[in-house]
């Protein structure tokens, strides 16, 4: 959790600056107070946001064997030397040279 916990803020105030000049002010007063709930029900708040928009199925068994293969796709990538994905460090640092800039 630690990883996550120190990406959560930077990846929100990234996200959030782009989106948030495209959101009407009823979606961002939504934001705004939703932003006061505890980290858990902000979570489950998004949780439920992120499936409302999935609308190719609602078979559980399906999203599973979509994610199953997908993660497998990846895996063969990297396994074979085609991807070789980037280093937390340089993700990281590549999100706060971008916000830094704003």
């Amino acid at each position: 959790m630690l990883i996550f916990g120190s990406l959560i803020p930077l990846v929100v105030r990234l996200f959030a600056w782009g989106y948030n000049a495209c959101m009407d002010n009823r979606a961002q007063e939504l934001l705004r107070e939703v932003l006061t709930l505890t980290p858990r029900e902000r979570a489950n708040v998004a949780a439920e946001l992120l499936a409302s928009l999935d609308e190719t199925t609602d078979n559980p068994d399906e999203v599973q064997a979509a994610w199953a293969a997908e993660i497998e796709r990846r895996a063969r990538r990297v396994l074979s030397g085609e991807s070789a994905g980037e280093s937390w460090d340089d993700v990281r640092n590549h999100i706060a040279r971008l916000l830094s800039k704003q």
